[in-house]
């Protein structure tokens, strides 16, 4: 993280004076920067009210200053280049160096004053999603305040009034300024104690973005509408999505934001948790119940909470399952049950990147074959575990839960180790004969089918 990452010279004073002139203002607060897609430590708060921080998947939070008692921040919105996973990287549109940009957290009743410059080459603005605030700080360009023009500094300032989950994103160009990236988490914390929030020992937040990324090909199609090829928590895929790494019996909440063009249904493998949050703040208790599986829709917040009861490395994921793949051809006929590899060979003579898929499914591209692909592209299903690929791409990540994970303690505790007995294996034995039932009185039996198991053609199966 850089303190001092400016664009310098003779131009930032010509801002300010042109910009922020109405704020009576010494300097600017320093903008921090990052390029990193590490996970960053929360940020305890070094001034203002004290509150349990969040941790940002792949990202980091904003660092501020006070100044007679206002939180001061400084949003660069800038080109950037982020590392979707590792072998690929994007060409995006950002705040302070990242795409999404850094949560900003403050506590309810804070006042803070936001610096936004604009570093794109066109004009730009800020909506602070959800907020309650005066009309002419909703960002909303043209209409209630003029664009940011490119190299200048606007300022935004209002009273953070109720605490919730929020969002900061463009209303200027939306479609292309969106659609490269531009987005940010907000979350105001409570001033006190909240009758319907919670104590929570792991706060986790992430926003889901989409991208039409061209393999071989690093900047997004902006004009995409529906064919998207990545989905992203935090402009991030799998296996590059960090994990949550928690403690056996921490209670968990998890905050998330949509701004694809897609609902996204996230589902949690091993756990039931209630949504305790939506876009309106808090649920009500009789409104909540438990589930597995909540839909985040376009434009909306959900936090959801549960206690992480159970070790394990359990899946957390988006159950549609295109959006659980990587840059994937839309295009690609299906040949399941047609054999056609004995083309193969002939059209690599023609086409040598050219590769049979899908005969069998796809399976074969999860990781056991090597599939030549274009520079800075990712395979369509990747990553692995500690048995083999795990055919995930996009929208999935972890929640790992152990029993030795020490309190704030977020780092990565490796493999689940299974207790001996507890991993599905293959059987190999012989087959119980079944237990029929008898038809009741006066009632034939019920005509079956039963087809006896028959050797599949690998050693000891039956």
């Amino acid at each position: 993280m850089d303190r001092r990452r400016f664009f310098g010279g003779a131009a930032v004073g010509a801002m300010a004076a042109a910009s922020v002139a109405k704020v009576a203002m010494a300097a600017l607060p320093e903008p921090v920067t990052t390029d990193s897609a590490d996970t960053a430590p929360p940020l305890e708060p070094p001034t203002g009210r004290p509150y349990r921080p969040v941790v940002t998947l792949n990202g980091w939070t904003l660092p501020w200053r006070m100044n007679n008692g206002v939180k001061e921040f400084h949003v660069v919105a800038e080109p950037v280049v982020r590392e979707i996973a590792p072998g690929m990287k994007a060409n995006l549109w950002g705040y302070n160096g990242q795409s999404p940009g850094p949560t900003i957290e403050v506590v309810e009743g804070d006042r803070v004053r936001i610096f936004v410059t604009n570093r794109l080459p066109e004009h730009t603005s800020i909506h602070w999603h959800g907020q309650r605030l005066p009309n002419g700080m909703d960002g909303v360009g043209g209409i209630t305040q003029p664009q940011i023009p490119p190299g200048k500094t606007f300022v935004y300032e209002f009273v953070a009034s109720r605490p919730g989950n929020f969002m900061y994103h463009p209303h200027a160009d939306e479609m292309v300024q969106m659609a490269m990236g531009m987005m940010g988490f907000w979350v105001t914390h409570p001033k006190g104690r909240h009758p319907l929030i919670e104590t929570v020992q792991r706060d986790f937040c992430f926003l889901m973005a989409s991208y039409d990324i061209e393999p071989g090909s690093a900047t997004p199609r902006v004009n995409t509408m529906l064919d998207f090829n990545l989905f992203t928590f935090n402009s991030r895929v799998f296996p590059g999505i960090a994990a949550m790494n928690v403690r056996q019996g921490d209670k968990v909440r998890i905050r998330m934001g949509n701004l694809t063009m897609t609902n996204h249904p996230i589902h949690l493998h091993g756990h039931e948790f209630m949504v305790t949050g939506t876009d309106g703040g808090p649920t009500p208790r009789p409104a909540r119940w438990h589930e597995v599986t909540t839909d985040v829709a376009v434009g909306q917040m959900r936090q959801v909470e549960f206690v992480a009861d159970a070790p394990g490395d359990w899946a957390f994921h988006c159950h549609k399952s295109h959006h659980t793949m990587n840059a994937m051809g839309h295009d690609v006929p299906t040949m399941i049950g047609v054999e056609h590899r004995g083309l193969v060979g002939k059209i690599q003579k023609l086409v040598p990147d050219y590769m049979v898929m899908g005969e069998r499914g796809m399976a074969d591209m999860g990781g056991e074959m090597e599939m030549p692909l274009p520079d800075n592209t990712l395979p369509m299903m990747s990553g692995r575990g500690q048995f083999g690929p795990a055919e995930m791409g996009g929208m999935f990540t972890l929640v790992k839960v152990r029993r030795d994970q020490r309190p704030g303690d977020f780092s990565d505790p490796g493999d689940y180790r299974h207790p001996p007995g507890t991993v599905a294996y293959e059987f190999t034995g012989a087959l119980p004969e079944p237990a029929r039932a008898a038809a009741p009185p006066g009632q034939a039996p019920a005509q079956l089918n039963v087809r006896k198991p028959k050797p599949s053609g690998h050693s000891g199966h039956h």
